[in-house]
Formats: structure tokens, C-alpha cells, sequence
């Protein structure tokens, strides 16, 4: 045989290889948050979910027949790394964002995304003004801060009415926001602060802090913040003799608390939606990640959610397209997911409230 021949088979039986074995398509869908820093662990709850939810919705086929190819990006829970985590994203051809944890950080990816035409769904950002903005691309499966502060600020005025109150914050969107909506659902309800003061977060001290409200009599401490520093002023509290009761929102969902703040922590209260994992809609895949040794706690079920929206989204319009996408989310649709049934405004909030109060004891919280 020639060479020429034998060429011309190879050239053959590589374009026939080529006809029997196509590429399979693929849609990019992305987990960003803090994977990093000292809020890793929320970064672990959303990474947990979303990991879930993509193999489980491969296994089926995926979306519209295309699977998923799951990337993430480490924000570090700063701004700035956010920000240039976004871009990156945006620039490996990422379609779809599940994320962020920080409202600062979805706040200011946002706009990329939007311009670049990507659609973000974030589980845990609670600021007002993450959707406020009139974004065609930011969507929450999580509550609003001003939902949050009121069901906390009237829990406040309702049962320590006469006592001093302290409101503080950590100088963050998410922080001072809920802090802020906190303060002024008390205030309605006839219930004046004692103090009201903002810390640095990232320190290890907040002796001083402590100090002033001690000398205050501060009965209760209303704290807008993470976890890290909550659980430091409780620990600092307890070291002082203080045996006030700190109060704090979303962001203390994690027993990550507990281990900063020691036991010291019994007692402390907190908002929080009602625990996604008693809900009968998540009871498989509750029971699924139990099999993994994973506790579906905090925003686990809020991500794993969000895949779920973006899939039933995409098939109710069709199409791939994030902004047809889009409009199937806006367009008043109800979700079936483990959160029980979903469905967003014009903003892209979820239509139903829910916030109530927890407690924490022997290490978890229950509702109170």
C-alpha cells in the first residue's frame, strides 16, 4: 500500500472518529465565596451545596441535555479579591454564579456579571441593596437584612422593654445594614439604644469595647457581623464577669460560633429562616449529605437551592441564554426546592418572609 493511501485512511478514520464521538456540550456554572479567611467555613456550606446539587442534576442529564462544568473562585471574603475573582470567572466563560456569601462582595461583582451577561443567585447576601438596583442578574434565595432587623428589633423591644440595649456593628454592608434595620425596628416599637458603636473586624481585642458596656449595664448586645467577631465579644463578655445576652443575624449559623465563643455562647440568640433541613421538600438530600458526613447547616440548602432554580428556570425558558433565564425567574414561576416552594419578584427577592428567632445551647441552635 502506498503511503498516499495509507494517509488518506488516517485522515478518514479521524474525521469518522470524529462524527461517532462529539464533543459533549457543556454549560459553565460557577460556586464563588470565601474558600479562604477567616470565613471559610460559610464559603465550605455554599461549596457543599452547590457540589451537591451539580452532580445530582448530572446524574439526570444535566441542563437541557448540556452538564454542567463546575468552576470556583475563592473571594477571601474581601472586596476587592471579589472583584477580580468575578472578572476571572467572567473571563473562563462562566454563565451562571452561584454566590457570594459577603452582601459587600455581591454587591460590587454584580455590575461585572451584569455587563458581561452573567446571571448571579446569591444564597446568604441579605442587603437591600444587592437587588435594590434594578440589575436584570441578581437574584437571593436567602431573606432581606430590613426582614431580618424587623423580626429582630421587635423580638428586642417585645422581651427586654426597660433594659439597655447596645447595637453594634462591624462597619461592613451586611453588618451595618442589619444593625441599622435592627435599630430601627426597636426604635419603633419604643425601645431606645444604651449605645450604639462600630469595631474594626479582624482584631483579636475588643476588651475595650467590653469595657464601655459593662460600665453602660448593658443587659443585651445587639451585634451586626460575622462570626468570627461575635463569637470574640461573647468570650470577652464572659471574661469581663458579663453575663449579657448577645443577640446576632444570619451570619452566626455556623459552629464555628460555638468554638470561638466557648460556652459562654448558651443563650445567645439569633435570626435565622426556618432550619431548611426539617423541611419534608430537603429530607433526601438532607439524608444524602448525612451519607457524606456533612451537616446541612447555614446556607448549605440556600446553594444547593439556587441550582435548583437555575435548572427548572432554564428548561421553563428553553434556552441556556442567562437572560432568558432571567426573565423566567422574574416572571413569578414557583420553584420546586429544598427550601420548599420558590418564586422572586421584580427585584429578584424570594416572595415570602422567613425569619424567626433562635437559640444557641450545647454547641447548636434551635428555634426558640
Amino acid at each position: 500500500m502506498t503511503k498516499l493511501k495509507l494517509a488518506l485512511l488516517a485522515i478518514g478514520a479521524g474525521l469518522c472518529a470524529g462524527v461517532v464521538t462529539p464533543a459533549l456540550a457543556q454549560v459553565k456554572i460557577a460556586a464563588a465565596g470565601p474558600f479562604t479567611g477567616s470565613i471559610a467555613a460559610f464559603g465550605a456550606q455554599m461549596r457543599s451545596g452547590v457540589e451537591a446539587a451539580v452532580a445530582d442534576i448530572n446524574a439526570e442529564g444535566g441542563i437541557l441535555g448540556q452538564k454542567i462544568e463546575l468552576m470556583v473562585a475563592d473571594d477571601g471574603g474581601k472586596p476587592e479579591q471579589g472583584v477580580a475573582a468575578a472578572n476571572k470567572l467572567i473571563t473562563d466563560g462562566a454563565k451562571f454564579v452561584v454566590g457570594h456569601i459577603n452582601s459587600g462582595i455581591s454587591i460590587a461583582a454584580s455590575q461585572d456579571y451584569q455587563d458581561a451577561g452573567v446571571l448571579q443567585i446569591s444564597p446568604a447576601s441579605t442587603n437591600p441593596v444587592f437587588t435594590e438596583r434594578k440589575l436584570w442578574n441578581t437574584f437571593r434565595t436567602c431573606g432581606r437584612d430590613d426582614q431580618q432587623g424587623s423580626v429582630a428589633g421587635a423580638y428586642i423591644a417585645a422581651n427586654h422593654k426597660g433594659q439597655k440595649v447596645a447595637v453594634v456593628h462591624d462597619k461592613s454592608p451586611y453588618g451595618k445594614g442589619l444593625a441599622d434595620e435592627t435599630l430601627k425596628a426597636m426604635n419603633k416599637d419604643g425601645l431606645k439604644e444604651a449605645l450604639y458603636e462600630g469595631i474594626n473586624p479582624g482584631e483579636k481585642d475588643y476588651s475595650a469595647l467590653v469595657s464601655k458596656m459593662k460600665a453602660a449595664g448593658v443587659d443585651l448586645v445587639y451585634f451586626g457581623g460575622l462570626h468570627p467577631e461575635a463569637g470574640l465579644i461573647v468570650r470577652q463578655m464572659r471574661d469581663q464577669g458579663m453575663k449579657t445576652v448577645l443577640m446576632g443575624g444570619d451570619a452566626i449559623t455556623d459552629k464555628e460560633f460555638w468554638s470561638v465563643a466557648g460556652p459562654g455562647a448558651e443563650g445567645t440568640l439569633m435570626t435565622f429562616g426556618p432550619d431548611p433541613r426539617k423541611n419534608p421538600a430537603a429530607a433526601a438530600t438532607v439524608a444524602k449529605f448525612k451519607q457524606k458526613g456533612i451537616d446541612a447547616e447555614g446556607y448549605v440548602l440556600y446553594a444547593y437551592a439556587a441550582m435548583q432554580v437555575m435548572k427548572q428556570a432554564a428548561e421553563a425558558a428553553k434556552s441556556l441564554d442567562p437572560q432568558k433565564v432571567a426573565q423566567a425567574m422574574h416572571s413569578g414561576k414557583v420553584f420546586d426546592t429544598v427550601l420548599g416552594p420558590l418564586s422572586f419578584d421584580a427585584k429578584g427577592d424570594i416572595t415570602k418572609l422567613d425569619y424567626i428567632v433562635y437559640v444557641w445551647k450545647d454547641g447548636a441552635y434551635t428555634p426558640l
